[in-house]
C-alpha cells in the first residue's frame, strides 16, 4: 500500500497527475516555462517570419480545400501542395509590395484623373500578377499544380488568391482583437 500507484496511473510507473502535485505548483511551473509572463517583444525578423509562416499555413489550407472540393484546381500531393503554398505566399507578398511601391508614386496627386489612374494601375498590377503567378506555378511544378476553366484557369487562380488574402486578413484581425 505504500506504492505510488493511483487510479489515474494503473501501471504505477508514472508520477501522480500534475494538478495533484503540491497544489498545482508543477502546472504553474510549466505555464511559466512555456508562456513566461515577461515575454520579450519580437524582433522585426521574428515578426516577418511569423507573417510568412502563418500566411503559408493559411495558403496551404485554402489551396488544399480548393484542391479537395473543386474540379478546377489540381495539386498532385501534399508535398507539392506545401511547396506551391510557399511559392504562392512569396509571389502574393511580392505582388502586394510592388503594388504599394507603385501606388506610393501617386501620393500627393489629387483630382479625378489621378484617382482613376491610381485605381487602374492597382487593378492592372493585381490582375496582371495572377498571370505571372500562373506562369511561375507552371514553371515550378509543371503538371503537378494546375488550374483549369475560364481563361486557362486564371479565373480559378484569382478566386484562390483572393480567398487566401481574405483568410489572411481575417486571421490578422482576430489576432489584433485578442490583444
Amino acid at each position: 500500500m505504500g506504492s505510488s500507484k493511483t487510479a489515474s496511473s494503473p501501471g504505477g510507473d508514472h508520477p501522480p497527475a500534475a494538478n495533484q502535485d503540491n497544489g498545482g505548483q508543477f502546472t504553474a511551473s510549466m505555464a511559466h516555462t512555456f508562456l513566461p509572463a515577461e515575454a520579450a517583444l519580437p524582433s522585426d525578423r521574428q515578426r516577418l517570419f511569423l507573417l510568412f509562416f502563418a500566411g503559408t499555413l493559411i495558403d496551404l489550407v485554402v489551396l488544399g480545400l480548393f484542391d479537395d472540393y473543386s474540379e478546377h484546381v489540381y495539386v498532385k500531393d501534399f508535398t507539392t501542395l506545401l511547396l506551391a503554398s510557399v511559392a504562392m505566399q512569396i509571389l502574393l507578398k511580392l505582388t502586394i509590395a510592388v503594388e504599394h511601391r507603385v501606388l506610393a508614386l501617386f501620393k500627393g496627386k489629387e483630382g479625378m484623373a489621378w484617382t482613376s489612374a491610381k485605381f487602374f494601375v492597382a487593378w492592372l498590377i493585381l490582375f496582371g500578377s495572377k498571370f505571372v503567378i500562373l506562369w511561375a506555378l507552371a514553371l515550378l511544378f509543371s503538371h503537378d499544380v494546375h488550374f483549369t476553366g475560364i481563361v486557362h484557369g486564371v479565373v480559378w487562380l484569382i478566386l484562390v488568391a483572393v480567398t487566401m488574402v481574405i483568410a489572411e486578413e481575417l486571421v490578422v484581425r482576430i489576432f489584433r482583437k485578442l490583444a
